[in-house]
């Protein structure tokens, strides 16, 4: 059974740092690719980061020099380093897999999702 379980979300002031962890399980984890992506209250799930199989790196133009993705595949486990947050940045954040290995951005490519981790930054 696949699970992805996030971690790490939390209140934090405007210019603070988060680190988001996502815990995967229940398939070959160094295959796949992995995102981060995000929901804010009204507003469409959209992408923030992936990370492929071989450790390519994407970021959306909203978080590039700010965010950065890594992933432990002995522990099968993909982070978040989240700096100089905005209050933009507030939303549930979610991890999810993508098997073909390669960062994408649309969520419509990814095979699994995680049932997201609320990020809350004040102004």
């Amino acid at each position: 059974q696949v699970q992805l379980v996030e971690s790490g979300g939390g209140l934090v002031q405007a210019g603070g740092s988060l680190r988001l962890s996502c815990a995967a399980s229940g398939y070959i984890f160094s295959n796949y690719a992995m995102g981060w992506f995000r929901q804010a209250p009204g507003k469409e799930r959209e992408f923030v980061a992936s990370i492929g199989s071989r450790g390519n790196t994407y970021y959306a133009e909203s978080v590039k020099g700010r965010f950065t993705i890594s992933r432990d595949n002995a522990k099968t486990t993909v982070a978040l380093q989240m700096n100089g947050l905005k209050p933009e940045d507030t939303a549930v954040y979610y991890c999810a897999a993508d098997g073909a290995g390669i960062p994408r951005s649309l969520a419509s490519y990814y095979n699994y999702w995680g049932q997201g981790t609320q990020v809350t930054v004040s102004a």
